[in-house]
């Protein structure tokens, strides 16, 4: 998830960000849109699954996932809390789905990792569901895919992106993000999106550099093949990701490409290393979040208050490393034409 963040808060908030704004950074080698792109398929190759959750239980596997309490707003002026309750996040018929809800409720300002001694209490007016791998499961280089169907909605974020387990390089972004899906005010009036049936896009991103406001990200922004709005079915959607290259797909057709000489990290840590920050083992998490900067300033403006309640539903979401090469991860990459 991208973010716009002033000099104080950053400050304050070392690390665990994310979340994608357009005007902090330029794109780089997105497919233009109605192009055709190129095919990745999992059969055949040395992907082999490491972890999964298939969500077909009836609670919430906490030996895979720990739910995230904070009421912070991401950095990013979110309005809602994050919150262990059934009301919020549950699993149901084979999915995880996370609820977002108007009601008034008070909670930590921040996750432990970031909070202050004592950590302070906020009062939010929605509440939301996030889950994270953090502390539980991490993975150096693999494909990660999520089958889910996000929520349309002006004001409506949901996204599945990865962090740094250890912040090897420093604090956000000097350690890296990987945004695997963001989609944003879907449905909702959009002016720059092709077809009738408004934004229709979701994002894939990366984010990198040195501390802000030296910050920078790319992204694509990237159509289905039909035009269809994304909330109107299940969709796949990937991370490939191997060592100086990282690659991201929808239903197995990729839509962004990043190599090396895209990305840096401003930590002198990392001083002569190419492929830093994304050569570090990153954890996963999915959430939801209502309202913040970025979907309130696009589209149709603001939150609309028809769009809550809303859910982002996951069927499943799968860890595949590269059997042959654990590693760089690129003999699984580098498929003949």
């Amino acid at each position: 998830m991208r973010l716009v963040l002033n000099m104080t808060v950053l400050a304050a908030l070392p690390l665990l960000f994310g979340c994608s704004v357009s005007d902090a950074g330029a794109n780089a080698n997105g497919a233009l849109s109605g192009a055709e792109p190129e095919i990745s398929t999992i059969d055949g190759s040395d992907w082999e699954l490491v972890w999964a959750d298939e969500f077909d239980g009836d609670a919430l596997d906490r030996t895979k996932w720990l739910p995230e309490e904070s009421c912070w707003g991401g950095g990013n002026n979110e309005r809602q809390c994050y919150t262990d309750r059934p009301e919020n996040i549950s699993v149901e018929d084979g999915y995880l789905v996370l609820k977002a809800r108007e009601e008034s409720f008070t909670g930590p300002a921040r996750p432990p990792e970031i909070a202050d001694n004592p950590n302070p209490q906020i009062t939010q007016e929605y509440t939301s569901g996030k889950v994270r791998t953090r502390g539980l499961h991490s993975w150096k280089y693999g494909r990660i895919e999520v089958r889910a169907k996000v929520p349309a909605g002006q004001g409506t974020w949901p996204a599945v992106w990865m962090m740094p387990a250890d912040d090897a390089y420093g604090g956000w972004p000097l350690s890296g993000e990987i945004d695997i899906l963001e989609a944003v005010n879907i449905g909702a009036v959009c002016d720059g999106c092709a077809g009738d049936v408004g934004e229709n896009r979701t994002v894939s991103a990366l984010h990198f550099g040195d501390l802000p406001p030296e910050n920078r990200y790319v992204d694509h922004k990237s159509t289905l093949p039909s035009g269809a709005l994304p909330s109107d079915d299940y969709h796949v959607y990937s991370v490939e990701w191997g060592e100086g290259l990282i690659r991201f797909l929808v239903d197995d057709r990729v839509h962004f490409t990043v190599t090396r000489d895209q990305w840096d990290t401003g930590s002198p840590l990392a001083e002569g290393n190419a492929n830093a920050p994304f050569d570090q083992p990153f954890y996963v998490m999915a959430n939801l979040a209502v309202g913040g900067r970025w979907p309130e300033r696009d589209n149709e403006k603001g939150l609309a208050p028809s769009s809550i309640p809303a859910q982002f539903t996951i069927d499943w979401i799968r860890v595949y490393q590269c059997a042959s090469d654990l590693e760089t991860g690129r003999s699984c990459m580098d498929r003949p034409e």
